[in-house]
């Protein structure tokens, strides 16, 4: 199907799962939406950030509607399912946020790495998660994020082993797409960045790690929700993680 396909069915709470594997070739983004009065540090904070917050379209204040990446899209709609934000602690996820939507919000769409992955796929490169039908594995780690405003908090990566033999070509694959994360911000040891059990993520699902295989880390688009819990705004409004926007733009052309 059609990413507009995919949209329709997902605004008619008929897609209501996550959206790793699915419109193969086409862009995917994170979501975060704030009050005007916070967005302009939360832009900020994207920019001092942009690796983990890649921006692929900000939203005119109290607009649902896209104007680069997808064309008859809503975004209070067309994400299978969203998270609510009451000062920094999670209230409840909706597979709808029309009633929540204010005159004030501007929301932020921001590169993840699932589009990466049908690069690395096309590459030989293997990508877990895909093959065991699960949501990627997502960590805390212990790396600040450069703050901003009222907006700080810990940097959260995705990850994605990997015999060694192929690291240095998902390396050079993912280098080429800066604005869904680009390469990888570490590889090995997963305690180094402050991830005590890898098989146990904060966010996501835990996959098989082959002997002799290496965990490779990406920046991920989940960062703005440990900001938000952070700096616990009055309200924000997230994808639920591994939920993704599906745009109307080619992977390809958001290579640098």
């Amino acid at each position: 199907m059609s990413p507009y396909e995919i949209r329709k069915l997902t605004r008619e709470g008929k897609i209501t799962h996550q959206t790793c594997g699915m419109c193969d070739g086409y862009a995917q983004g994170n979501l975060l939406i704030l009050p005007k009065e916070h967005a302009y540090d939360f832009l900020l904070f994207t920019q001092r950030n942009p690796k983990s917050c890649p921006i692929l379209e900000v939203g005119d204040v109290g607009s649902r509607k896209l104007k680069k990446m997808a064309k008859d899209a809503d975004i209070a709609t067309d994400i299978p399912k969203y998270r609510i934000w009451e000062y920094g602690e999670l209230k409840g996820e909706y597979t709808d946020i029309s009633k929540f939507w204010r005159n004030d919000f501007v929301y932020f769409l921001i590169g993840c790495s699932f589009s990466f992955e049908g690069e690395l796929l096309a590459a030989d490169v293997p990508v877990r998660h895909i093959e065991e039908g699960k949501n990627v594995p997502m960590y805390l780690t212990d790396i600040e994020c450069e703050p901003a405003g009222i907006f700080h908090g810990k940097l959260v990566v995705s990850m994605r082993p990997m015999p060694a033999d192929q690291v240095i070509k998902a390396v050079s694959v993912t280098a080429s797409m800066p604005r869904v994360h680009g390469a990888p911000i570490h590889i090995g040891d997963p305690k180094k960045i402050g991830i005590n059990d890898i098989n146990k993520p904060d966010f996501g699902e835990s996959v098989t790690i082959k002997d002799g295989e290496i965990p490779v880390f990406w920046c991920c688009g989940v960062t703005p929700q440990s900001a938000v819990m952070s700096a616990k705004p009055p309200i924000a409004i997230s994808h639920a993680p591994g939920h993704m926007f599906i745009t109307d733009v080619k992977n390809t052309l958001l290579k640098d």
